[in-house]
């Protein structure tokens, strides 16, 4: 008697922009294998979150699971089996192949001679870090999280993510090499003061990543790069403590309405705003409106004030 088929892999877009883009793959796979060869039509990497499956390629196999990072070369074909009965979930993280190219310069200059075969490996080790920082990634873009969705933090986070597991598997493997150095840090200082230049004059709109790199004219993974490099904090972070330092002092001004201080400095909702300002400032700024006394007296009593950049 033959065997039914295993359940197909369902994908799912969670999020998608011109720099990367992050899938949620569920695959029901019963223990067995290997089944019919399959074809990547991308670089991308998987990060598991639950299972496990085993990747063959000619007599060679490898086995994926939440302690690895896979990584799968555009047109490269493969086989797959599993190991147990539970099946697998992950995500499939695809940068552009542009920042990819990016990425991996830095730990690899021989990417230039091969910008179509960017890994030279099909697993590499996952962190604690990696793992939670995935699925704090995940979860805000499948929404279960408190915070809404923030373009700028969701291309940052993810190509982080990209960045660090190629780091990983690039040293376990032997492969780390000094990294090239394309910029002298004055340049890079310049950058980064152009970018807040920007950020300043532009903190009430919604940005990209892609779009303040292309204002600066550069990549997308060089300017978060370089940005946090310079200033100890990523971008979409430095926005924020703008955004909200700056609500602080409408609010001392007598701004009243905070649903539209909060729309005004593209906070998603009145609840998001509080929530972003109660971590900046240790209270909810309702509490500075329903304030008698001045203002900065107030502040000096019952704020706590917190240096966004250390969180």
């Amino acid at each position: 008697m033959s065997q039914p088929p295993d359940p197909p892999i369902r994908f799912r877009t969670l999020y998608e922009s011109c720099v990367v883009s992050v899938r949620d793959y569920i695959c029901g796979a019963c223990r067995g294998g290997p089944a019919a060869e399959e074809y990547s039509d991308t670089n991308n990497i998987v990060l598991m979150r639950s299972g496990a499956f085993c990747k063959h390629f000619g007599r060679k196999g490898v086995v994926a699971d939440v302690n690895q990072s896979a990584f799968f070369s555009r047109g490269s074909t493969y086989r797959v089996s599993h190991p147990a009965d539970c099946g697998d979930r992950g995500t499939v993280l695809v940068a552009s192949p542009a920042v990819l190219c990016d990425i991996v310069r830095e730990l690899d200059p021989a990417v230039d001679d091969r910008p179509e075969r960017p890994f030279p490996f099909v697993t590499g080790p996952c962190s604690k870090a990696v793992f939670l920082q995935h699925r704090e990634l995940v979860q805000r873009l499948e929404g279960q999280a408190s915070q809404p969705l923030e373009p700028l933090w969701a291309d940052v986070t993810a190509l982080q993510l990209v960045a660090d597991v190629l780091e990983a598997a690039f040293a376990r493997q032997g492969l780390a090499a000094t990294k090239r150095r394309v910029d002298t840090e004055a340049e890079h200082v310049d950058l980064t003061e152009a970018v807040k230049s920007l950020l300043a004059s532009r903190l009430r709109e919604r940005l990209t990543l892609d779009e303040i790199a292309q204002a600066v004219d550069t990549s997308a993974f060089h300017l978060a790069r370089v940005f946090q490099r310079q200033t100890g904090v990523p971008i979409h972070r430095y926005l924020s403590g703008l955004r909200l330092r700056t609500a602080l002092e409408r609010l001392e001004a007598g701004a009243r309405d905070l649903t539209a201080l909060a729309l005004e400095f593209n906070f998603s909702s009145h609840s998001h705003f509080t929530d972003a300002f109660r971590r900046e400032f240790g209270c909810p700024p309702s509490d500075l409106r329903k304030n008698s006394a001045p203002p900065a007296l107030q502040m000096s009593k019952n704020l706590k004030v917190r240096d966004f950049d250390r969180r």
